[in-house]
């Protein structure tokens, strides 16, 4: 990709997210192209999204692959982790090199290590003093990401946070956490569907979920109807 075709692409991306922040969006399909496009424009191997819900705790809402939801499952499972500190401290962590183990977190430095990963990056999805998940970005190489994503990660992130805490939800927390607790509960119901099509498909979880989103797309249906429709059995691919 040339630096023009990038740049051109990194505005479409930032048009895309704002325009996607109007009343009634679909949050998860938001989260799930913005750690797309992380993937895809800046020098990461994989990326996710780890979301609190109404009581604070952290789940897994979004992820480029089930290589990168395991190693976000194992953090949140041992309260441990650079996404972890990320959340807890509402600052970017960064692990530069996983091979030869990190001794502030070992289980997550292991796990990391066998999904093929060999640094990560953690940046806050935080408005003022706020923070409400973290954006993870892991690479197959050890080293620092180069600033420019760095800067281009958070202001990502920023968009997004804004786009789901938003200032009247700020003043009223209820709505804010019933938003997200919407969000984290569709997220059950797709990871269910993915269950079903890769039974039904003989297809990887991955490839499931690509199909879910290319109907909902397809048919200009949100990704949440079409999940449930396909758990519930009402929809076939």
């Amino acid at each position: 990709m040339t630096e023009s075709t990038r740049e051109a692409a990194l505005v479409d991306a930032f048009t895309t997210l704002a325009d996607s922040l109007v009343a009634g969006f679909d949050v998860i399909e938001l989260l799930q192209s913005l750690v797309e496009t992380c993937h895809d424009l800046l020098d990461v191997s994989e990326g996710g999204i780890l979301l609190a819900d109404d009581s604070g705790e952290l789940e897994v809402v979004a992820s480029t692959s089930e290589a990168t939801s395991l190693v976000e499952t194992m953090q949140l499972d041992a309260e441990e982790g650079p996404c972890w500190e990320c959340f807890r401290t509402g600052k970017v962590v960064s692990v530069t090199s996983l091979d030869g183990g990190d001794a502030r977190w070992p289980r997550f430095a292991r796990v990391a290590r066998e999904q093929g990963f060999r640094s990560v990056h953690a940046v806050p999805l935080r408005l003022r003093e706020t923070v409400i998940g973290t954006l993870n970005l892991l690479r197959h190489e050890p080293g620092e990401l180069n600033e420019r994503d760095v800067r281009v990660a958070q202001a990502l992130a920023d968009v997004a946070t804004i786009g789901i805490v938003q200032e009247r939800t700020l003043r009223e927390s209820t709505a804010v956490q019933a938003q997200l607790q919407s969000a984290l509960t569709t997220r059950v119901v797709i990871e269910q569907a993915k269950g079903v099509l890769a039974h039904t498909h003989d297809v990887s979880t991955d490839q499931a979920f690509e199909l879910m989103r290319s109907h909902a797309r397809r048919t200009r249906t949100r990704l949440a109807d079409v999940a449930r429709g396909l758990v519930e059995r009402r929809l076939t691919l």
